[in-house]
């Protein structure tokens, strides 16, 4: 570092030894000749120029002789607004916008369900030997949630409305098509992020709202028939959490010429609208017996067609899957059967089927 007492003042020649960036600089370019101009002992007082008087002319006017003088008229200033705010006008806002739910990424719109919800007679569900709501593990209900995961993986894995519409059928009559959809509706309904909607759709022959006990009214005939109701309006809310139920609604005599109506579409595609956690199952005729489960099958992803064991005949079978193809995806459920190559009952586990 330089050390100032080595600093040479302007005009003294720089030491020998002296090295420093400032000092080779001073001597390489000559900086001490540079010297400061003398400061004077005294300052020369100068006199200050009076002003020169302005002389009016001819064409001015006379000074006002009372002494005072006029100002033109100004605008009135503005009224003033205290710090407090008092008096502080606020213009008027643009109303806010009702605060809807982000649309799905399809641009569909939710539709969602706020029927009135009644209670679900479990005594009834007792007696037929169904699954019970809220009453623990049971050999029943694991072979059902073994196969609503086959249908919700399904389901998620195509990522579509149609896939998450399911029709179960059989192919006649008394081989346990209303036992299975209600169950598999039941068992659908403990997911903990989704919803199930069982529907009624044996117009024929309706029977979902008597075995759940719940009251009869107006359901999906009823939008189907008529395009001034919305279907959603005619969901029923049950005290199982997650499950819904819309009722077959009121007997037309035409129930296959509605559903082959251009409406048919709009009205099945607004159950799944912009819900990716909603199952919807449908409980039809048997394939065999009415038009109606050939209907549907163009409109739902995934079928499940209910065979009773030693009862359904293979012939039965080939003839409902022919009805059925239109459907992409066909399942077969295999109802009241005793026989287990392992010689135990699916459930026995947990000591179920023991």
């Amino acid at each position: 570092m330089t050390e100032h007492t080595k600093i040479p003042l302007p005009g003294e020649p720089a030491g020998k030894d002296d090295n420093s960036l400032l000092e080779k600089a001073s001597g390489a370019f000559g900086l001490g000749n540079f010297k400061a101009a003398p400061m004077p002992e005294t300052l020369d007082e100068r006199r200050m120029k009076r002003a020169r008087p302005v002389r009016k002319t001819a064409g001015e006017a006379a000074a006002p002789t009372t002494g005072q003088t006029t100002a033109e008229p100004v605008a009135a200033p503005a009224d003033f607004v205290s710090p407090d705010m008092t008096g502080f006008s606020v213009p008027a806002t643009v109303p806010m916008q009702e605060m809807v739910a982000e649309p799905p990424a399809d641009g569909s719109r939710r539709v969602v369900f706020q029927g009135v919800q009644h209670a679900i007679d479990t005594g009834r569900l007792a007696e037929k030997g169904m699954i019970l709501p809220g009453t623990g593990p049971s050999g029943l209900l694991e072979e059902f949630r073994i196969v609503k995961r086959q249908l919700i993986g399904a389901a998620r894995e195509r990522g579509t409305d149609a896939s998450r519409r399911i029709m179960v059928t059989s192919p006649l009559p008394g081989e346990g098509k209303t036992y299975c959809a209600t169950n598999l509706a039941i068992a659908m309904a403990a997911e903990r992020d989704g919803e199930v909607l069982l529907v009624d759709a044996d117009f024929g022959n309706p029977s979902i709202v008597d075995l759940l006990g719940l009251p009869a009214g107006p359901g999906l005939m009823d939008a189907l028939s008529n395009e001034s109701v919305a279907v959603e309006d005619f969901v029923l809310g049950t005290d199982i959490p997650g499950l819904w139920v819309l009722p077959a609604g009121t007997r037309t005599g035409a129930d296959a010429e509605y559903l082959a109506s251009t409406r048919t579409a709009d009205v099945l595609d607004r159950l799944t609208a912009g819900a990716d956690r909603r199952m919807v199952i449908f409980d039809t005729p048997p394939a065999l017996a009415a038009s109606p489960a050939a209907e549907l099958a163009k409109h739902v992803g995934q079928t499940v067609l209910v065979a009773r064991a030693d009862t359904t005949g293979q012939n039965a079978l080939e003839d409902a899957v022919q009805l059925l193809a239109a459907c992409p995806d066909l399942k077969l459920l295999l109802n009241a059967s005793s026989f287990s190559p392992s010689g135990r009952r699916f459930g026995s586990y947990y000591g179920y089927g023991e």
